[in-house]
């Protein structure tokens, strides 16, 4: 006896999705995000992911000031047609109205850090920075693992206003000094004991 797998793949309405899609629509898997109107399914992470991550969350928050929140995972509606999820976010905290909520605004993030997977290269390091510039995103993270020690190497950029675009304000290999967007130390180190 042969079991039979069925799969229902939703069929994309002709002018693709919307962030309402993404949304509403039940039985998505998780993390899935909207680039430019298609739905964009992630395979399994590395471990190196989960371990980057929570260290910068756990970094960041140390120092984070009060009228802003470091929240992880969570969609950002950048417009219509797109809602990536970065895997760390700043946020302001007013924009944390509810703890049901499933996405923010692009106008209340401050900073966007993807950490880079072999599936999602192209989308961390050149459309979802592209995107997050042209809405406005102040400052961009793209966290790589790099090395024998497989440590993460942190590259950090500012928007640069008048042409949307990143430019890079530096590249931090044990520890992460930063007095922008708030005061930063990361000691990236750390990977190694959690």
């Amino acid at each position: 006896m042969s079991a039979e797998i069925s799969h229902h793949w939703p069929v994309p309405p002709r002018e693709g999705y919307t962030v309402d899609d993404l949304l509403t629509l039940p039985d998505l898997p998780p993390h899935t995000e909207l680039m430019d109107g298609s739905l964009v399914f992630v395979s399994p992470q590395r471990y190196f992911h989960s371990l980057a991550i929570d260290l910068l969350v756990h970094g960041l928050r140390s120092t984070v000031p009060p009228e802003l929140r470091v929240v992880r995972e969570m969609t950002v509606v950048v417009d219509k047609r797109n809602g990536p999820e970065p895997d760390v976010s700043v946020v302001r905290a007013a924009a944390a109205r509810s703890r049901e909520q499933t996405y923010f605004q692009v106008r209340d993030v401050l900073l966007a850090v993807e950490v880079v997977s072999p599936d999602s290269e192209a989308r961390d390091t050149d459309t979802k920075p592209h995107k997050y510039a042209g809405a406005g995103i102040p400052y961009f993270w793209r966290v790589d693992m790099a090395g024998e020690d497989q440590r993460p190497v942190v590259h950090a950029f500012e928007l640069d206003k008048e042409s949307r675009v990143y430019v890079p304000i530096g590249t931090f290999r044990d520890r992460v000094k930063l007095s922008v967007p708030f005061t930063v130390d990361i000691d990236l180190t750390e990977i190694d004991h959690l």
